[in-house]
């Protein structure tokens, strides 16, 4: 995942982050894979855009993940991301590229976590000043209500240490590195986020937020 994807900006109202359900909100999931592939194929250059002739991406995880989308006050889609649930051996996304993990990390149950995967913000609204930060913080807002809702307490994920700095300092979330640096769409490290903790610092340094996070309606 990389720190290309997002930029550094305070907040802007006009957004509003949602659950998409692919069963229920087909014209919204087509957006969503019209921007990862803009994003992925075309802007980043991880996934090669003659792969995607419909101008569509998706993969393999999509059936075992759950969506979530910002919109802005057209309905076009901002920012996207996704949970991806472990397969049936309990493994994730990541660890097919991220082989080697530091000795002391011991992974949690497959069954309480998930991984943050397509994490990703509009180019029209990152070249813009003011509207990155609004739209992740939705996103995560959405992630955690579904996470705490359906027993996830742990999100794993491979991203590039800017972007994880910048996530940080946006979101006040702590991001235990768990493994080396390695090549999986850019040059990123596996890392493992344990929502427990986060609770704890956001009680104790910004209780608003913590309200705001609980408050979210979590789809069934």
């Amino acid at each position: 995942m990389s720190h290309d994807v997002i930029e550094r900006s305070p907040g802007l109202s006009g957004f509003f982050a949602c659950e998409a359900d692919p069963m229920l909100d087909g014209a919204l999931m087509r957006k969503v894979h019209k921007l990862r592939f803009q994003v992925y194929c075309l802007e980043q250059g991880f996934l090669d855009a003659i792969d995607y002739p419909h101008g569509s991406e998706s993969d393999e995880h999509d059936d075992r993940a759950d969506h979530f989308a910002s919109c802005d006050h057209e309905g076009a889609v901002a920012g996207y991301v996704r949970l991806v649930h472990a397969d049936p051996i309990g493994t994730f996304p990541f660890q097919t590229h991220c082989l080697i993990l530091h000795p002391d990390v011991v992974l949690p149950p497959a069954r309480q976590s998930a991984e943050i995967s397509r994490l990703m913000v509009s180019a029209c609204y990152r070249r813009q000043p003011d509207r990155s930060p609004e739209i992740l913080c939705g996103l995560f807002r959405q992630m955690y209500a579904r996470s705490v809702g359906h027993g996830v307490r742990y999100w794993y994920a491979a991203m590039e240490r800017a972007l994880v700095r910048v996530l940080q300092r946006m979101l006040g979330i702590e991001f235990r590195q768990i493994g080396p640096v390695t090549d999986y769409y850019g040059p990123v490290a596996p890392y493992l986020i344990d929502l427990r903790e986060v609770e704890l610092r956001v009680r104790e340094q910004r209780p608003c937020l913590l309200h705001d996070l609980l408050a979210v309606p979590v789809r069934g």
